[in-house]
């Protein structure tokens, strides 16, 4: 996360952000984030996968929101700029409420299911996700050809209550496993409403817990996504570019 808005950030230079992300040989990280000025609105996030390709990202952008309330840029709520177009997000009982992008549909493939949260995400139900080889069998739908050039992410989802999901995430981009996903979250538990008409899910992921509430309109169609969940920071500190 780089506070950016003086643009000193060579933007141009994409190897850098796969350097810095990278965990043996820079600081390490599933993304990069970089916080800039924007006329209209209170700041824009701008997201890098680590291999330079950029999608909305949605714990990324509760972390922007935090980050950027650190910053003294905004208080108790916000409406950001992000790949996506304006985001809004507000602070309640110190957690992070981002409101997702609409989604206007869901396709089935065979059993499972496709959605676009603002990047795209096959959802997979199992019944037990720990034994689910997330890499090996993530990669093959993602590369697969039904998908291709651009690829998806993927998830697998284990139903653990009426309400509550437990969520692994192969991440495009990571090109890996990732602790958790906000977008993929989100579009587990948009799957799961769609399914079995819900309409407020907590998902566990290795990487925390979270909460996302909508509203359907109709079949497969969301409106009032928020994502939710704490945000704080791990550490500062500074690196030489090279």
């Amino acid at each position: 996360m780089i506070d950016n808005r003086d643009e000193n950030f060579p933007v141009n230079k994409l190897s850098l952000v796969s350097f810095l992300c990278h965990r043996k040989f820079g600081i390490g990280a599933d993304g990069l984030i970089l916080i800039q000025e924007h006329e209209e609105y209170d700041f824009e996030m701008v997201y890098y996968n680590p291999d330079g390709t950029q999608s909305l990202c949605g714990n990324g952008s509760r972390c922007a929101v935090m980050f950027s309330q650190s910053l003294g840029i905004i208080q108790d709520s916000t409406t950001f700029y992000s790949i996506e177009g304006p985001l809004y997000a507000e602070f309640r009982n110190h957690r992070v409420h981002l409101k997702m992008p609409d989604v206007n549909g869901i396709a089935y493939h065979k059993e499972d299911l496709f959605l676009d949260t603002g990047s795209p995400h096959y959802v997979r139900f199992v019944s037990d996700a720990d034994r689910v080889d997330v890499y090996r069998t993530g990669k093959e739908i993602r590369y697969s050809r039904e998908f291709s050039p651009a690829g998806t992410n993927v998830n697998f989802v284990q139903k653990t209550g009426i309400k509550s999901l437990f969520v692994r995430t192969y991440e495009r981009g990571v090109e890996d496993e990732t602790l958790s996903c906000g977008t993929g979250v989100t579009a587990s538990a948009l799957a799961l409403g769609f399914k079995e008409n819900q309409d407020h899910i907590f998902i566990k992921t290795r990487g925390g817990d979270l909460e996302v509430t909508f509203k359907s309109e109709s079949s497969g169609i969301f409106k009032d996504i928020f994502l939710i969940g704490p945000a704080g920071k791990v550490f500062t500190g500074k690196i030489e570019i090279p």
